[in-house]
């Protein structure tokens, strides 16, 4: 497939895809943060090959940076928006569905034939009420990225358990190193990355889904127990200074100096790290975060990072099925991963069409080989930002805080995030959780 490069202005970009007859018109998306070179990647290996196939539809795509979530909000009330709804997860997608804002896609699935392309636990976790609203366009998940070059240096042993975490981490805190590369300076949702990796590694996902599945509440013991290992975690310093002040990309800088020796991340991040280790003449590394012994092996919690919907009030809704269509093709997987690893990371369920560049890290590969062989045996956890509802979550992402600088107990904090959930559960806004 031949492409060609396309300069693009940083807030907007308006020009014609490929469509079939019926789909002919425009058809509007908005999407969240991206740099100009990111916007080029999307343009030259989304936008354009379906300008090469049909002049017929036009896409225009807005870049609406960090606040996209509260504008689609606002705008599917007044009635307003894109076509494509594009969302942070599934916790966004259920409470649309029941305020009647979104199209049931089944009859696009069953015309596209997304029933078979795409792996069933991600079909699942876009229903609502029996019927299908979203398509999850990147699965990731966490794990504990480690400067291989400094473990090696100092006689480190990558961490298996999380008694070997701890000991590791003392270690880097008695070196003057920190043990966490972390912030949430443009991000304040990266607080609940650190809760999921907590819930999931001590808790254990069994306890999780059933907090999920309503049989056990919040306030749980184990819960308690990982809740307070992670505060622990903060007052130990693991987490360093200047966690208020440092961004995601910071992170990977900070570990790839040296100045951290781990980073509990998501796979996201590996699109920063061809930029910042060879730089520092450095070797990352990338494991499954270390779990408590009863728990077992190291968990992949399971997270979707965004969501393909279709306006209720769309003009054109069978325009913006085939844009979501080619999307989720194995020509766009290639294409996009290639040049930006971790974001476009799509539940194809066939992926063996699939050839990425030899310059492609292996590290990536290998982490998204484990989290699909972990979907495939239902071995996974659960990411908060996947599993829970809205209200949850923006509990969760404030509360922790408060846990880490002593204005409230852990049981206070998990009594009210238990509230909040019993609540929207009540109300029919959490999330499909597909049974273990």
């Amino acid at each position: 497939m031949t492409m060609t490069k396309k300069v693009m202005g940083a807030s907007a970009l308006s020009i014609l895809v490929a469509g079939a007859a019926w789909a002919e018109g425009p058809v509007s998306w908005w999407y969240e943060t991206a740099t100009p070179a990111q916007q080029d990647v999307v343009a030259r290996n989304i936008v354009q090959p379906f300008q090469a196939a049909n002049a017929g539809t036009t896409l225009n795509i807005e870049y609406r940076g960090a606040g996209l979530d509260n504008q689609i909000r606002i705008a599917l009330l007044s009635g307003s928006g894109p076509d494509i709804v594009y969302t942070g997860g599934p916790s966004y997608v259920a409470p649309m569905a029941r305020a009647g804002q979104l199209l049931a896609l089944d009859s696009y699935a069953e015309t596209y034939g997304w029933n078979d392309s795409i792996l069933p636990v991600f079909l699942e976790m876009g229903r609502y009420d029996g019927a299908l609203y979203a398509l999850p366009k990147t699965y990731e998940t966490l794990g504990l990225y480690y400067n291989k070059t400094l473990f090696e240096t100092h006689g480190w042993q990558v961490p298996t358990t999380l008694e070997d975490l701890e000991t590791v981490a003392d270690a880097m805190l008695a070196e003057g190193i920190i043990p966490f590369a972390s912030g949430n300076a443009l991000w304040r949702p990266t607080n609940e990355h650190y809760v999921t990796i907590a819930l999931n590694a001590v808790a254990g996902p069994e306890n999780v889904y059933k907090a999920l599945t309503g049989e056990i509440p919040w306030t749980a013991e184990p819960f308690v127990a990982a809740i307070t290992r992670l505060n622990d975690w903060w007052q130990k310093g693991y987490f360093g200074p200047n966690y208020f002040s440092i961004s995601g990309e910071q992170q990977v800088s900070m570990l790839a100096a040296g100045q951290a020796g781990m980073m509990p991340s998501g796979t996201w991040q590996f699109q920063h790290i061809p930029t910042y280790f060879p730089q520092n003449n450095a070797e990352a590394g990338f494991v499954g975060f270390p779990s408590a012994a009863d728990v077992g092996e190291p968990v992949f919690p399971l997270g979707v990072g965004s969501t393909f919907s279709i306006a209720s009030a769309s003009r054109n809704p069978d325009g913006a099925a085939a844009v979501i269509d080619f999307i989720f093709s194995e020509d766009t997987y290639e294409a996009m991963n290639a040049e930006w690893q971790g974001e476009w990371n799509m539940p194809l369920s066939d992926l063996s069409g699939v050839e990425l560049p030899p310059d492609v890290l292996p590290l990536y590969t290998t982490a998204m080989q484990n989290l699909a062989q972990s979907v495939s045996e239902d071995e996974y956890g659960y990411t908060t930002w996947t599993f829970l509802p809205p209200a949850t979550v923006t509990y969760l992402v404030s509360g922790i805080e408060e846990v880490w600088v002593g204005q409230q107990t852990v049981e206070q904090f998990l009594t009210q995030l238990d509230t909040t959930f019993r609540q929207e559960r009540d109300e029919g806004k959490v999330p499909a959780t597909p049974a273990r």
